[in-house]
């Protein structure tokens, strides 16, 4: 393969909504973009909604098989034009295992790399369909999600974690508005998840306390875009928890964000979750609720210990984890099937 690669990427972007400043799918692009590769991006979803007259849920998916996907035809045409070296599936979500391998018919030298950073991919049929065409999947769990897709049959699968910007996540400067002792962002409970462990009575608690700033749920409106990072920046103390909690190096985008941007984090403690940020050093984990609460009390008392251990949260995150060094570790597990770095996990 040439030196700089020619990647198909395929992902929601979120272009409808002011949220597509923060997400993943674009500090991937930047990251891959400042290694000097060219990036032909594909956003499936909004494609899909101009040209499906049915686009919602279940109905698109049985009208798309039933007449032939329009926007499959146009993924295809522009595959075909494109010649990629990589696709790259940043979000499965909506293509179907027709779509893949229709562009890997259109495409079939290219190396095709998948993406999951959503909990239990054994309970999403049309995702581990899809995945059964990739040459590499990578995942933000390094336990039983990324055996997952190994054993659904996937030659070469990998953990690699969230990335962060270090370009606009960073300590912002903000006034009372945002100004808190504790903040949440994103939701209670999960659509396709049961109540799981102590997440939804910790936050439904912070919900009905003083002082404490919640963001998409329990009514409280959601935040986007850079006002986002300005919430968090704003906080003493960001709680970042997942809906699941045993599963290893596993943690949402919140983990990283909150990290990025400067605010002391307690998060609760996943299996190997010291290999990214030390306990104490970077941030404080915490097992039980009891033990978020001792923290977060001795910690709003404790400002220069709380403040020195947010920044070196912040550098560490920008330093190991900005969006670039980790493109740059997909890379190299695409040309060479390894990558250094001390978190490793490679099936």
């Amino acid at each position: 393969m040439r030196k700089v690669k020619r990647i198909f990427y395929i992902a929601g972007f979120k272009d409808e909504s002011p949220r597509s400043i923060r997400i993943q799918p674009r500090m991937w692009l930047k990251g891959l973009l400042r290694l000097g590769h060219d990036v032909q991006r594909f956003n499936y979803w909004n494609i899909s909604k101009i040209v499906n007259r049915f686009n919602k849920g279940y109905m698109r998916r049985f009208i798309n098989r039933l007449n032939g996907n329009k926007t499959d035809n146009i993924l295809v045409e522009h595959v075909k034009n494109y010649k990629p070296d990589i696709v790259f599936l940043y979000s499965m979500k909506y293509l179907t295992d027709v779509s893949i391998k229709l562009i890997r018919d259109a495409a079939p030298d290219a190396v095709f790399v998948g993406r999951d950073d959503d909990p239990f991919p054994e309970r999403n049929n049309e995702r581990l369909k899809i995945a059964k065409h990739t040459d590499i999947m990578i995942t933000t769990g390094a336990g039983r999600f990324l055996k997952t897709y190994k054993d659904n049959g996937t030659p070469l699968c990998a953990f690699i974690p969230n990335v962060c910007d270090p370009d606009i996540q960073y300590k912002y400067k903000v006034g009372g508005k945002y100004k808190t002792d504790i903040v949440f962002t994103g939701k209670a409970t999960h659509s396709r998840l049961d109540r799981i462990g102590d997440r939804f009575h910790l936050i439904k608690t912070l919900s009905e306390m003083e002082n404490c700033r919640l963001y998409g749920t329990f009514n409280e409106p959601k935040i986007e875009g850079l006002d986002y990072f300005r919430a968090l920046s704003g906080a003493k103390i960001a709680l970042s928890i997942n809906y699941v909690n045993d599963e290893s190096l596993y943690h949402s985008d919140r983990f990283i964000n909150c990290l990025a941007c400067g605010v002391f984090t307690l998060s609760k403690r996943v299996p190997d979750t010291e290999l990214l940020f030390q306990d104490g050093v970077h941030l404080r984990y915490f097992e039980t609720e009891e033990e978020f609460f001792d923290l977060a009390d001795y910690y709003l008392r404790h400002e220069s210990e709380r403040e020195k251990i947010a920044i070196a949260g912040m550098e560490h995150a920008h330093k190991e984890f900005n969006c670039q060094k980790i493109a740059r570790l997909l890379m190299d597990l695409i040309e060479t099937g390894d990558y250094k770095a001390p978190w490793k996990v490679i099936l």
